[in-house]
């Protein structure tokens, strides 16, 4: 597997060669009571209804996957900055552990490259090129589970919310990880 490894993965296994290095993608995105709609099963000439919410409240899921084990790590924060930022690298590193180092694929958002951030040692990041959201398996993970877990629903208050939110991410499968973030363009020779 090293050998037909991107050339930057394989300076980082060259640079630990005594630790597993794994290729991991990170982002948050932004979960609110202002719910999104998606399409349902009804009776055919039927039209069903679906609660809508039109309060303001939000919390962040950060998260970072594993699509080729379907291990991952999130944290449902109350903000996207640098401090959380900080937060969700810390518990990604401690979850990795002193015999793995994860090059951390990640967009450009201003918290992700901010000067205050430090950096686990078992963490390295890579940016992608700018304006390039689809090359992230985890945006096509946050599509699932808004169109699948999160959509058509009401949540009263912040806490209800948040307890949501993290209910959703923690009834993800490894194998629901793997098929959502599959790269088909990682697997071709």
């Amino acid at each position: 597997m090293a050998a037909s490894s991107p050339p930057f993965v394989q300076r980082v296994r060259d640079r630990h060669p005594d630790k597993c290095v794994e290729v991991w993608f990170q982002d948050e995105s932004r979960f609110g009571q202002k719910g999104c709609l998606s399409r349902v099963w009804a009776l055919r000439g039927s039209r069903p209804v679906v609660p809508l919410q039109n309060e303001y409240e939000w919390v962040y899921l950060y998260g970072a996957v594993n699509p080729q084990t379907g291990e991952s790590c999130a944290l449902v924060l109350p903000w996207a900055n640098t401090e959380m930022m900080q937060l969700h690298l810390d518990a990604l590193g401690a979850q990795l552990g002193p015999d793995r180092h994860a090059v951390l694929v990640l967009d450009n958002a201003g918290w992700h490259g901010s000067n205050r951030l430090q950096v686990p040692e078992n963490l390295t990041l890579l940016p992608l090129p700018a304006y390039c959201p689809e090359l992230n398996p985890v945006e096509r993970l946050w599509h699932w589970l808004k169109d699948h877990e999160f959509s058509n629903r009401v949540y009263p208050d912040p806490e209800v919310l948040l307890d949501a939110v993290a209910d959703m991410w923690n009834t993800l499968t490894a194998e629901r990880i793997q098929s959502v973030c599959r790269c088909v363009w990682k697997h071709k020779d």
